[in-house]
């Protein structure tokens, strides 16, 4: 296949595939051109896309300014070079991109990475070979003994005596402190055979530091390399010789429960010591032992991040890893298990995104198994959901949040505007009589930004009003007019974006973007002035989202707000839902889900996220009839190595998950290699 780099401007709005005759136009410089004399707004005409997913042709349609002032919006979108990283599911070869300046890293089952100019994104959008297009999400850990409690000892400390020898586990997270003898063997080498460390910059000319085949991101580190720098006895020289450092120990703690194990412990598990639940006895104290669920287990460890950032890891850097560790394991000839403890609360938690579909062709190669801990959003106040025909519906009778006006302006409705009919009490449909609902938003002092995804399923059409704390109210555009919309109550922006249907989006998604506008009067009520800076923020207070049934299937809604970790501990809904507060991608379906509970009181942990409630939902196609989380591990005051030499409790999925992993690998080990599935 050849492509023709493109020339003047009017030839960059057309690529032709010389192979094939297509031709494919770059829609927003046409559509200026066809629109430039009627006054239409061309983003709102032209510019939909049903390959991008909804997040990201919102992305396209708001300037950069204000994708940053949110927290999702500019993520992925490097400001320098002016470039978006994408992820597609292709067929074919996309070899001919390049030539254009896009590009391209292959990832596994026809999944890809791409980085396309901004002007291009549309137009690469549109090739054939291009199934579907997603921008990446942030992730956030999970965090907030077990060996004993979870039958492990029976195994390990007797006949067969599992270590989880010969298994390859992959640590997928924030890095790790190769220098702690609990990922060392009794001779003081390391256990570690490869680390990759994406946030280093490779340096040229210099062999030693190169990312590894087939990737351009980070450094790679063998165990030859990291035993020599463990072997230097002068700290700064070993970190001049490896210089990767997990800086907030999460990485650490995960891979001490998974496979940490002091070299004093013998090979067998047989010597005595060893504290009632597995894991620490004496923590921190010298000469104490510790052991991981599988203390044998070779380890693969990849530190997720961008070179020069500090943060929370991104879809795509999980999915290099991800193929990384499976490229690694077919090499090695090993049984892989990957151990994924972070996730978000983004997307229709039906398991049709990009990035579940991707772990589930993964779970699929080789010897494999994932697993992804279920989140701990089960009591963030992060959720709700409900039926307009009456199960868990937060209708508005009797409720204190006063009454919705149909139609008119902001503030000023009653009249018969284009959303004009008032609200009815009601609406008979096969399911009965479909009410409004109403769900109220608590938003704390101090937040800058804050998304609201609402999720329902494409037969049901609904009138949705939003009201501010200080009573302004307006209604979103219908549903059936697809797009970005702004409006503005108070001091604060709201970004709309009305979905529609898209290659594996099962559900439509209607989302809205709470910001600061650009220029912002001074202060009022509700806003709050912070001291450094004059910065300002979105209006705090009860916020309302009523809706109303136009013409209503199922009656279903499900609202998501950001995982806990990126809003306030006061940012919540009053009437939250407890069920189906998965993170994603533990919602895929060939994973294993790992959920926490509580071994002191044998009771699952309230942080824990829950599954879906039965086998109707009919928001997603994937979730009808799948139970999740697949089983529980304890994830309640796990010891685990710390950042200062010792051992430390640790709270959340994200450590019940490495104790799943571990168990992975003592059956893998027993079954010589035979494939442990969730299913």
């Amino acid at each position: 296949m050849r492509w023709r780099v493109p020339g003047s401007q009017r030839e960059s709005a057309i690529f032709r595939n010389c192979a094939k005759g297509h031709i494919w136009e770059e829609k927003r410089i046409l559509c200026q051109e066809k629109t430039a004399d009627s006054g239409t707004d061309p983003d709102r005409e032209c510019v939909m896309n049903q390959k991008l997913e909804n997040l990201l042709n919102l992305a396209l349609e708001t300037p950069e300014a204000e994708r940053m002032r949110t927290d999702n919006l500019n993520v992925g979108f490097d400001g320098q070079s002016r470039t978006w990283e994408l992820i597609v599911k292709y067929h074919g070869s996309l070899d001919g991109l390049q030539a254009l300046g896009v590009s391209v890293e292959y990832l596994i089952n026809s999944y890809a990475i791409l980085t396309v100019p901004e002007g291009l994104v549309e137009a690469v959008s549109n090739i054939e070979e291009i199934e579907y297009v997603e921008k990446p999400k942030r992730y956030y850990y999970q965090d907030m003994g077990p060996a004993a409690d979870s039958c492990m000892t029976q195994v390990t400390l007797r006949d067969p005596f599992l270590t989880g020898e010969g298994v390859l586990l992959a640590v997928l997270d924030s890095g790790i402190d190769y220098t702690r003898p609990e990922f060392q063997d009794g001779a003081g080498r390391t256990r570690i055979l490869y680390l990759w460390d994406q946030t280093l910059r490779p340096e040229a000319g210099n062999g030693e530091r190169q990312p590894p085949v087939g990737f351009a991101q980070g450094v790679e580190f063998s165990a030859e390399q990291i035993n020599q720098a463990l072997a230097s006895i002068n700290v700064q020289e070993r970190y001049m010789l490896l210089p990767s450092v997990d800086t907030s120990g999460h990485g650490t703690a995960v891979a001490g429960i998974a496979a940490g194990c002091l070299p004093a412990y013998d090979s067998v598990g047989s010597r005595p010591g060893i504290s009632g639940n597995g894991m620490a006895e004496n923590p921190g104290i010298p000469g104490s032992q510790y052991r991981g669920a599988a203390p044998a287990a070779s380890l693969l460890v990849v530190k997720l991040g961008l070179p020069g950032e500090e943060g929370f890891p991104r879809t795509t850097e999980i999915m290099r890893g991800v193929t990384y560790a499976l490229q690694k394991a077919m090499e090695l000839e090993m049984p892989l298990v990957i151990n994924l403890s972070f996730g978000n609360t983004y997307g229709s938690h039906d398991g049709g995104s990009l990035l579940e579909r991707f772990l589930d062709n993964a779970a699929e190669i080789g010897r494999s198994v994932i697993c992804v801990g279920s989140g701990n959003e089960g009591n963030s106040a992060g959720h709700v959901a409900g039926n307009l025909f009456g199960e868990g519906n937060r209708a508005a009778s009797g409720s204190t949040a006063g009454a919705f006006r149909g139609g008119g302006t902001a503030g000023t409705f009653g009249g018969s505007g284009a959303f004009g009919a008032t609200a009815s009490p009601g609406m008979t449909g096969p399911g009965g009589t479909a009410r409004p609902a109403e769900i109220q938003l608590a938003v704390a002092e101090y937040e800058r930004s804050l998304s609201i995804q609402l999720w329902k399923n494409y037969s049901d059409v609904y009138r949705i009003y939003l009201r501010s704390p200080g009573g302004q109210e307006a209604p979103l555009p219908e549903p059936v007019e697809d797009g970005k919309y702004t409006l503005q109550l108070e001091q604060t922006q709201i970004l709309v974006y009305l979905g529609k249907p898209l290659p594996y989006a099962a559900a439509q998604e209607i989302y809205l973007e709470l910001i600061v506008p650009a220029a912002t009067a001074a202060p009022g009520p509700g806003m709050a002035d912070a001291a450094a800076g004059g910065r300002q923020y979105i209006n705090s207070g009860v916020w309302t989202i009523r809706i109303e049934p136009v013409q209503t299937v199922t009656g279903q809604y499900y609202l998501y707000l950001p995982s806990y970790a990126a809003r306030s501990s006061r940012t919540g809904f009053y009437q939250p839902t407890p069920q189906v507060t998965l993170t994603i991608p533990s919602t895929a379906a060939k994973v294993i889900t790992v959920g926490a509970y509580d071994s002191t009181y044998d009771s699952y942990a309230d942080f824990s996220g829950r599954g879906y409630v039965d086998a109707e939902r009919t928001i997603g196609v994937i979730s009808a009839g799948l139970v999740k989380p697949d089983l529980a591990a304890p994830g309640v005051g796990i010891l685990a190595p710390d950042l200062y030499g010792g051992y430390s409790p640790f709270t959340g999925t994200s450590f019940a998950t490495p104790i799943v992993s571990g168990a992975a690998a003592l059956l893998m080990e027993w079954g010589e290699g035979v494939i442990i599935r969730s299913r």
